[in-house]
């Protein structure tokens, strides 16, 4: 005879029971036609309300009916994954707003008339106009700053990593972190003191670039220093053991084997100077015609030139401002898009 006696239930809690996949979408749903008829009720007319009520209800559903059909424990495993699944949604719904907003009214005026002018003699009040000087200068500028930073944060982070021991080492990480909080103005602002004013070189692109390297370098450090240290210790070890010189081995082994990371940090911190509008508006000044010669006199660029359309308040200025912030996102998303194919192509291969 069994001497085995089954467990009591708990609070009604159906043991071993288990919800279907669809459970969270049907609470969702529930959730977002209770959040919409709470709002009614209450006369609330903001989108947003609306929604952190739905958000609530989401998350409160999925625990009473998980904690009543699956068990407590369950229950706090579920609210823990909506928890996650609002935090997403929230964080997506102003990025996708953003982005549709800036998409709807870029298009109006965006073609190919657009990209291949500049303002010329085009009043700020008159339709027409393009960005072309907007966009050479841009890529002259953050170019010439790529040119400058990625050299010395490449060879700091490999000093850092391979190299760098005692004191030296110290100052120098401090002062990268010290500069990777660095304001963009403050960055301006030195390059003005020093260049501008002290050694009277006036304003100009390769100014703009200098301050915009200021900003890039402490992003090259940091990830290329990651990606270094995430190289094993045992590939050094055995290019060493090989008789292999130290810097030969980094030349053509630590490098290669992360190569991927290195470039997919140098696209982001292009990425980071690329919206930068201060530093232009300090050193660069802006024009409304081309100027390919980014060391001498004013030049533009696309930050600047959408906070002088926007600011000059006609409609027509307006349509330019958005179709220039469209150019500047669809831009930054290249560089990405560039940044993941070379790192998958200079990925080492690993044989099957």
């Amino acid at each position: 005879m069994s001497h085995a006696t089954l467990s009591p239930k708990r609070g009604g809690t159906l043991r071993g029971a288990t919800l279907p996949k669809w459970f969270p979408w049907a609470v969702a749903v529930g959730s977002i036609a209770a959040g919409l008829g709470i709002s009614a009720a209450a006369g609330l007319g903001s989108s947003i309300q609306w929604a952190l009520i739905a958000a609530v209800l989401f998350v409160l559903g999925s625990y009473a009916i998980s904690a009543r059909i699956e068990g407590r424990r369950q229950a706090k495993d579920r609210v823990a994954t909506s928890l996650v699944w609002v935090a997403f949604i929230l964080a997506v719904i102003p990025l996708a707003s953003l982005v549709w907003e800036t998409v709807k009214r870029g298009v109006q005026v965006l073609d190919g008339y657009f990209l291949t002018h500049s303002m010329g003699v085009v009043a700020d009040t008159e339709p027409g106009g393009g960005i072309y000087h907007a966009i050479l200068g841009t890529l002259e500028q953050v170019g010439l700053a790529t040119l400058f930073s990625v050299p010395i944060g490449v060879l700091t982070a490999i000093y850092l990593v391979e190299y760098g021991r005692g004191r030296l080492a110290k100052a120098v990480t401090f002062f990268v972190d010290v500069m990777t909080g660095i304001p963009s103005i403050v960055a301006g602002l030195f390059v003005l003191s020093l260049w501008v004013l002290i050694l009277d070189m006036g304003p100009s692109g390769l100014a703009g670039a200098f301050a915009l390297c200021i900003l890039m370098i402490p992003v090259v450090v940091r990830s290329t220093e990651e990606m270094l240290k995430l190289v094993p210790n045992e590939l050094r070890e055995a290019s060493l053991a090989l008789g292999v010189p130290k810097w030969r081995t980094i030349l053509k082994v630590v490098l290669p084997t992360s190569v991927g990371g290195i470039i997919t940090g140098v696209m982001l911190a292009i990425a980071r100077i690329t919206g930068e509008t201060a530093p232009v508006l300090l050193l660069v000044w802006g024009t409304d015609f081309i100027n390919a010669n980014p060391f001498k006199d004013p030049q533009e660029s696309l930050p600047m030139y959408i906070y002088l359309q926007y600011s000059a308040g006609s409609d027509p200025a307006y349509d330019r401002a958005w179709a220039a912030a469209l150019t500047l996102i669809a831009f930054i998303m290249i560089l990405n898009l560039l940044a993941r194919g070379i790192a998958r192509w200079k990925a080492p291969k690993t044989g099957r």
